[in-house]
This record gives structure tokens, sequence and C-alpha cells, in this order.
């Protein structure tokens, strides 16, 4: 059974002729990232109904994934909506999406912080880990929990395809900046669970020539020879990824780089979607949920940080990235509003979560790369 998306991805369309018209889509709206009339940036709106919470617990019965190992992404698909403004959609969009659950699985044995070595990494144990970290974030902080788990959990960064960290992600933006509720906190625990069941460190890998930015890096990160399977088999040929990233110098500076590397991978999806637009979602929001972890974590893990997201986003990369890129630019580029809207009308949990991640980066060469991905993956709704 592969760990991926990749059986479960929705029909994407070929890439429409009209694309090669203009230059690449970094060259083509450079000059409209200064432009004033785009009002960029990130438009977030505070849930006081209650809606997050209520989907929370609807989804909490629901294990982590489907099938063996299919994700299930519905509980950031409705963290990303709740944030936005479109909280109203998310019992409509949940509706949809029930067919998609299953039940969390029957537990098998307690993890304990005397065996949870011997737990790690198996899947088969995802309730048990779910259990351990209810257990976890019920007697202590969840950010005490948080700092303990992040450096064990940060090298299996890859695992679940990515999914864990990012599931992470949006369950400790929502506990920084919004009230702490027991669906919330139990959010966390569940991510976490999900984490540390998939838990899956890459192979040793060599390190070839630095890259003076993530978006060098990016391009200079070498295609896996096979990429006719799942993920599982495409990260294990995985042998070599570009040096970036790997003194960071400071906190600060770290966080500066995850900035980078976000939206490096957010601009590149434009130009190189079409390699599999799906799953190339995953190299720009698995970056982004461990900037956005950064500020629930010591500074001091801070810097580490880096180096795991790197290896996500090359990972990524290096297993969906197509031969070419395409050039890419949309007729008009849409406000951060307009983005939004779109992806929400779309219903697709990934274009949700990639237009969250592009609207914190915010400049025009990133809403439009959420337009490419409305445009490559078939909608859920009308």
């Amino acid at each position: 059974m592969e760990d991926t998306d990749s059986k479960d991805t929705p029909t994407t369309r070929t890439p429409h002729t009209t694309a090669t018209r203009t230059p690449h889509t970094a060259d083509a709206l450079d000059a409209g990232t200064t432009h004033a009339a785009h009002p960029l940036g990130a438009p977030e709106v505070p849930d006081t109904t209650g809606i997050l919470d209520e989907a929370l617990e609807r989804l909490h019965a629901s294990g982590p994934e489907r099938q063996g190992w299919l994700s299930n992404h519905a509980p950031m698909a409705v963290e990303a909506l709740v944030r936005r403004g479109r909280a109203p959609r998310v019992h409509r969009w949940l509706d949809a999406y029930r067919d998609r659950l299953e039940d969390m699985p029957a537990p098998r044995a307690r993890v304990t912080r005397d065996n949870w070595r011997e737990a790690l990494g198996d899947p088969a144990r995802i309730a048990d880990w779910a259990g351990y970290f209810e257990r976890e974030t019920s007697g202590r902080p969840w950010r005490e929990v948080l700092a303990e788990w992040w450096p064990r959990l940060l090298p299996g960064i890859a695992g679940g395809a990515t999914h864990p960290v990012i599931r992470v992600g949006h369950a400790v933006r929502t506990l920084l900046t919004t009230e702490e509720t027991a669906p919330r906190v139990t959010e966390l625990a569940h991510a976490l669970g999900y984490w540390a069941a998939r838990h899956q460190p890459l192979p040793p890998l060599a390190t070839l020539a630095a890259a003076p930015t993530a978006a060098a890096a990016l391009d200079a990160v070498p295609a896996v020879p096979d990429q006719t399977e799942g993920i599982r088999h495409r990260l294990a040929q995985l042998t070599a990824l570009p040096g970036w990233g790997a003194a960071p110098g400071g906190p600060d500076a770290a966080r500066g780089l995850l900035a980078e590397l976000v939206t490096a991978a957010t601009h590149r999806y434009a130009t190189h979607a079409h390699g599999e637009p799906v799953m190339l979602v995953h190299a720009a929001t698995a970056p982004n949920a461990v900037l956005r972890t950064l500020p629930a974590l010591p500074r001091d893990l801070w810097a580490p940080s880096v180096g795991a997201a790197w290896a996500a986003s090359a990972a990524v990369t290096a297993a969906y990235t197509p031969a070419a890129a395409v050039p890419y630019r949309p007729a008009a580029v849409p406000t951060a509003e307009e983005v939004f809207e779109r992806a929400a009308a779309h219903g697709d949990d990934h274009v949700i979560k990639f237009a969250d991640t592009a609207l914190d980066v915010g400049d025009p060469v990133a809403l439009a790369a959420t337009v490419r991905s409305v445009g490559l993956i078939d909608p859920w709704f009308g």
C-alpha cells in the first residue's frame, strides 16, 4: 500500500493550450508584485460562530486515513475555510466529504512514555498514538507536548506524503490565534498521532552543490528516475538533494529562509504543477506548516526545522516534477479575496489548502498559482 494521494487523486485536466502564450509566470508577473492595485496579503476572519469546533467534533470520530493509506484532509480544509471567512460553507463541504471518512481504527496497545519508540512509524498504531497524545495534551500544556515531540517527529516529516505535518500546522495556527477549546487541542493531538504513526525518514542523501536561493534550489532538484508509482516508491529512489538552508544562522534567519522556501514552492507550482497538480501542492504546504508552527516552538528548534522543511519540499519536487516548465499567466490576477472564493467554490481539499498557503505568500505570482490549481484539478462543486 502506498502512503500517498496518488491513488486518490481527483481527475486532473491537461494543461490549457493558452498556457504557452506568455513568458514564465514569475517573469511575466514580476512587475505586478509592486502594483498597489492588488490588495495583497491574507485576509483572516476570527471564528465567532463555533462552526470550527462543530466540524472538528464531527471529524474526531474518524481516522486520519481511509483504505489504509489515503489521507483524511477534512480537518485541514475546514480550518482553512473558517480561517478565510468561509465558515458558512463548512458543514456543506463536510457533507460532501462524508464518503471519504472512515471510523478511527480500534486501539491495539497503549503507547506510553516508556514504549513509544517501538510504535513510532507503525501505521497500524494510529489509534494508539491518537490516544497517547490525547492523554498528553489533557495532562499538560499543548505547547510543552509539541516542543517535546517536534524534534522526535521532524526526521519523519515526509511520512504520510507530508500530510501529518501539514495537519499539525493547521492545528497549531488555530491554537496560536484563537481560543484553546477542547476540540482544537484534540485536533492537535490527532495530528501529532498521525505523524507519529506515519513517521518515515528519508533515505540517506548526498548533498549536491549549494544553491543561492530557494527558487534556484528547487530548480536544481533532480527528478527521481521512475515516476510511475506512488510516493513511497518515488521517495525510496532519492539519492541526493541540492544544498540549501543548511546554516540558517539563527532563529530569525531560519524563519526568513522558511518564508523564502514557501514563496518559491508556491510560485513554482504555476509553471510546474502539470507534473502532478495534486501532489505538487505539498511542496508548498508542507514547509508552510513548519513556518506556521515556529511561533509555538522554542527558538532553538527553529533552525533545525529549516533542513527538514527543505527536505520535504525538495523530496516532493523530486517525486513529481515534470521534465520542463510550462509558462503560465491567467488573463487577470484576482485579489486575494477573489482567489480564495474561487478555491472554496471549487471545493477540492488540495485547492483550498493551496489557496490558503498562497494567501500567506500574498503576491500576484502566488495568487496566479492558485488560479492554476483551480484550472488543473477538477472541481467538487458546480
